[in-house]
């Protein structure tokens, strides 16, 4: 895509969901503050960081979203005293947060650094899920990577158990948007987090960039929900809203994690072309089930 992206971060309407926005509008479903569905949706702060961050939180809560995700630890407090949750935080702010993971051992001392600091932190605010990556391929192979990445991982575990805080692992495509990025696959993930068994240890299923390397979603989800804690959105192509304009049945994707008991959170990560916070509430009206 030639869009914004997350690595810029770190270095109208949809038919259907105009539709059924109008629905849940017409049946009285807006009340404020209140999470709605069996989702507990939340929203990516990245592709909205031009709204000031208190100002989206009021925005997002009066649509049912209950958690912001993908914040650093400075702007914990503003979201809680929001009333919402941080549903994913970072364990640090470096421009090579994606390329730079679990994969190379020569990295596990930085990143167990890193999350040693960052998950006491988290369960002291209320953070459920802190991100990590498996890193990019430099020529490695996938069992090398593997291992590293369950030795890497298993060394945070117990730390990450004590105080229930989840270490969740992001699949993201290297075919548009990360080039040479490891962990492309769903079967390359739950392999290493089989290496890991730890219930704090899982996988951050970005259902965008798993469509664009593998598709199948819905039974790839079924197949494999008891390793993944935590889903991102976005339109594939392009990663921008949950509409007719894109190949994805959002609908169908949410019911189908809704149906599986999934207790974790559902963050939309898409970069709007309209108007931000009408093209969020589409999104979130989309995906209630």
């Amino acid at each position: 895509m030639t869009a914004i992206t997350r690595r810029d971060v770190l270095t109208g309407a949809a038919a259907f969901g105009a539709a059924v926005f109008g629905s849940r509008a017409a049946a009285g479903l807006d009340a404020p503050f209140l999470p709605l569905g069996r989702l507990k949706q939340s929203v990516s702060r990245w592709p909205f960081r031009d709204i000031p961050l208190a100002e989206f939180c009021r925005a997002v809560r009066d649509m049912g979203i209950v958690a912001i995700d993908l914040l650093y630890q400075r702007d914990w407090a503003v979201v809680s005293d929001c009333g919402l949750v941080c549903s994913m935080g970072y364990p640090g702010e470096r421009s090579d947060f994606i390329a730079r993971g679990f994969n190379d051992p020569a990295n596990h001392p930085l990143l167990l650094r890193e999350l040693e600091a960052t998950i006491p932190a988290a369960a002291a605010h209320g953070v459920p899920n802190v991100i990590a990556m498996f890193g990019n391929r430099e020529g490695r192979s996938d069992r090398e990577a593997i291992d590293s990445c369950v030795t890497g991982l298993s060394a945070i575990a117990p730390l990450a158990e004590e105080h229930g805080v989840t270490v969740c692992v992001e699949l993201l495509n290297s075919k548009v948007d990360h080039a040479d990025y490891q962990g492309d696959r769903t079967a390359f993930g739950v392999e290493v987090m089989r290496g890991v068994d730890s219930p704090r240890v899982k996988l951050l299923y970005d259902i965008y960039h798993m469509q664009i390397m593998e598709g199948d979603v819905i039974r790839t989800i079924r197949d494999h929900i008891d390793h993944i804690a935590h889903f991102h959105t976005a339109g594939v192509p392009g990663r921008h809203e949950l509409d007719d304009r894109q190949e994805l049945n959002w609908p169908a994707i949410a019911r189908a994690i809704a149906d599986t008991g999934f207790q974790g959170y559902f963050a939309h990560e898409f970069v709007p072309t309209g108007d931000p916070l009408t093209s969020l509430r589409q999104a979130v009206a989309v995906c209630e089930v």
